[in-house]
């Protein structure tokens, strides 16, 4: 059952929610990706058959899913367009090089299917590689090893002749021509495609998978965010690390829970990349599949509807369990997923056993999530000026049950091992302001993340980096006049180009040497001096607090510097 949880608490205002916040604007779609209309203004929905079926597909298992989303009413309510992935195809093109559908697969061809599913209301959605072979080693669009004829014009050609919506773009066996990196070959492909696709005469959804080939870990390295940074150009979504665990038909309950943490904790991270035209893709939905449980369902469910994450299924549709198909079909969850400020939500405190995530919406409201790591069930209680909200009084709706509360205090209740609670925030008129708040979290040890501490100041007022813990001491909030406040002290320049905690400006004006400004790459900027901020070296429970070289710092911002990205409460 849904988590019957209690909630008080104090509001925001309908004002203001992003313009206030010190993390820059989510990125706005416009015609320069893939078409010269914009396009998934929200995060996309539907059906992709991989996570479940593999290359174990075929017309029959695509039109059986198809049918079954409309049955189900999932296609009513958003998961409208289904997708075929890697193996639909035969080894190689035809004489014209144009790819051949492999008809013991799909005897009716692609045109068919794709007229099909739109008869139903449904969109058409198909699969590429930019590298001259797909992840399977069927025919890719891109250039064989050693140079030659790409064929993205060509592919893409013939998926709009097939009438295709949505086009996934993976990034195997990509050749690297001689005097260009990884990632500059990475970006030239995507951006052959994208034109290709906008040349195309028909619109069509770009999923690039080009960040996923640059993972290293949670936190990632330098080339892992300078593609995040650039895919958006491309493409509407792209996917950024490791898959999501398939489905094993020989051990059908083998738990998946720790992949869907996996693809949430390094997804969690990226909240300033996402906006209208540009989601942050976790992979695929497997909510009421074998290997999750009901509560682990709910999880990934919330978690990615407060990460503005698309909502595509990759599970036997017709096979999904009761509690599955509510969580799926929540329509208060899927309302909060398809929000149209598309403002991704931020973990503002952290520990072993909690993450509590916070995402402003449209017309005022505020969504809070808490999600219980532990294997046991928790009491919760979120005081509501710990995640930055004023003292009035708000309605606060937990989404699983539809209950309403009119709420002061705090966020109260009782949550399942590995589930998530989800409240919607609407506030009475004349709350003041929400203040971001919460924790900056920033580059830890082996490529995981950690949070900027004010704990062990001995005088000097020392900002570190250690594990994230929740505690008032890594409980931050930005200012309007571009501070950074803990404990009722503002981040500022110190000797030896260290920074520290010292008392704030005593007007309300912009006071460059504690008004930092973030950047897109996620550095933060001081005024004063042009410098960003740097977490150390050894940036995870540092034993000497005190010691230089494991304090926060400035240092010259460089180009997508790991140690100087950081993840900001909103």
């Amino acid at each position: 059952m849904p988590p019957r949880l209690r909630a008080s608490i104090p509001c925001l205002t309908a004002a203001a929610l992003l313009a206030l916040a010190l993390s820059p604007a989510p990125a706005t779609a416009e015609p320069t990706a893939t078409s010269d209309t914009p396009l998934a203004l929200t995060p996309p929905m539907g059906w992709n058959n991989w996570a479940h079926y593999m290359c174990d597909i075929d017309e029959a298992k695509v039109v059986a899913n198809a049918n079954a989303l409309v049955s189900t009413g999932l296609a009513a309510k958003g998961y409208d367009t289904v997708t075929v992935d890697d193996c639909w195809m035969t080894r190689s093109r035809d004489a014209n090089g144009d790819l051949v559908v492999d008809t013991e697969k799909f005897p009716h061809g692609m045109a068919w299917l794709g007229e099909y599913l739109h008869a139903r209301k449904l969109k058409f959605g198909i699969y590429q590689d930019v590298g001259h072979l797909t992840c399977e080693r069927y025919p890719g669009s891109g250039s064989p090893d050693g140079g030659g004829p790409d064929h993205y014009a060509r592919d893409v050609r013939q998926f709009a002749s097939w009438e295709v919506d949505y086009v996934k773009m993976d990034g195997c066996n990509l050749w690297v021509p001689p005097g260009r990196t990884k990632e500059q070959a990475y970006r030239d492909a995507y951006n052959s495609v994208a034109g290709a696709l906008r040349d195309s005469g028909r619109n069509m959804v770009l999923s690039a998978s080009a960040p996923a080939y640059f993972q290293q870990g949670e936190w990632g390295g330098s080339d892992w965010h300078k593609v995040i940074d650039w895919v958006g150009e491309t493409g509407q979504l792209w996917r950024e690390g490791k898959d999501i665990k398939v489905y094993k038909p020989a051990a059908p309950d083998t738990s998946r829970w720790s992949s869907v943490m996996g693809n949430y904790g390094y997804n969690r991270w990226l909240g300033r990349y996402a906006g209208p035209g540009n989601w942050n893709d976790p992979d695929f939905l497997i909510a009421g599949a074998p290997g999750l449980t009901a509560a682990e369902s709910r999880s990934q469910v919330g978690l990615w509807a407060m990460m503005a994450a698309p909502f595509i299924l990759s599970s036997q549709v017709s096979e999904i369990g009761a509690d599955g198909l509510a969580a799926l079909g929540n329509t208060d969850v899927i309302a909060l997923d398809q929000d149209p400020m598309g403002r991704q939500g931020a973990v503002v405190s952290s520990n072993s056993t909690f993450d509590i995530l916070v995402r402003p919406l449209a017309g005022g409201d505020r969504a809070v999530a808490v999600l219980n790591r532990s294997a046991g069930a928790r009491d919760i209680r979120v005081p509501l000026e710990e995640i930055g909200l004023g003292s009035c009084t708000a309605t606060a709706k937990n989404l699983w049950n539809g209950e309403l509360h009119e709420v002061s205090d705090a966020l109260t209740g009782k949550l399942a091992a590995h589930d998530t609670a989800v409240w919607r925030l609407t506030p009475r008129a004349g709350c003041a302001p929400a203040v971001p708040t919460g924790q900056i979290a920033g580059q830890g040890s082996r490529q995981g993340a950690a949070c900027a501490d004010g704990a062990n100041t001995t005088g000097v007022g020392a900002v570190v980096m250690g594990a994230c813990t929740g505690a008032p001491d890594q409980r931050w909030t930005v200012g309007r006049d571009g501070s950074l406040r803990l404990a009722g002290e503002c981040l500022s320049a110190g000797a030896d180009g260290l920074v520290e905690l010292a008392g704030c400006a005593s007007d309300r004006r912009r006071e460059p040497g504690q008004s930092w400004t973030p950047r897109r790459d996620g550095a933060l900027v001081q005024d004063a001096s042009g410098l960003c901020l740097t977490a150390p070296a050894a940036a995870a429970a540092p034993a000497d607090p005190d010691a230089p070289a494991e304090r926060l710092r400035l240092a010259a911002c460089g180009d997508h510097r790991v140690d100087q990205a950081w993840a900001l409460p909103v």
